[in-house]
C-alpha cells in the first residue's frame, strides 16, 4: 500500500501505481470528498457550458438533421432563415 505525505500548501502526490490503476493523467479533474474520516478522489469529466446546452437542446428535440445530402442541409438553412424573417417586425422607413 503506497503511503503519501501532505506537503506545504496541502499538496499530495498520487503514486504511479494508483494513477495507473485508475487511469489518471496530468490535467484530469478529480472530485474530492470527505467520507467517514477518509478522503476520496473520484475522476470527473467536465463539459463546456456551450456543449452542455447543445446536448440539452438535442435531448429536447431542438435539433436538425441528420441530412442525407448537402442539398438537404442547405434547404433546411433556407427554411429556418425564412421563419426568422417572418417573425421579425418590419422596421419603419429611415429618415
Amino acid at each position: 500500500m503506497p503511503i503519501v505525505m501532505v506537503k506545504n500548501k496541502f499538496q499530495v502526490v498520487i503514486p504511479r501505481s494508483v494513477r495507473d490503476k485508475v487511469g489518471i493523467n496530468v490535467g484530469d479533474v478529480l472530485e474530492a470528498r470527505a467520507e467517514r474520516g477518509k478522503i476520496t478522489f473520484t475522476p470527473k469529466a467536465l463539459v463546456d457550458r456551450g456543449i452542455a446546452k447543445s446536448l440539452e437542446d438535442f435531448k429536447q428535440g431542438r435539433a436538425y438533421g441528420p441530412f442525407e445530402t448537402h442539398g438537404e442541409f442547405v434547404n433546411s438553412l433556407h427554411r429556418e432563415v425564412r421563419k426568422l424573417r417572418s417573425k421579425k417586425p418590419k422596421r419603419p422607413a429611415g429618415r
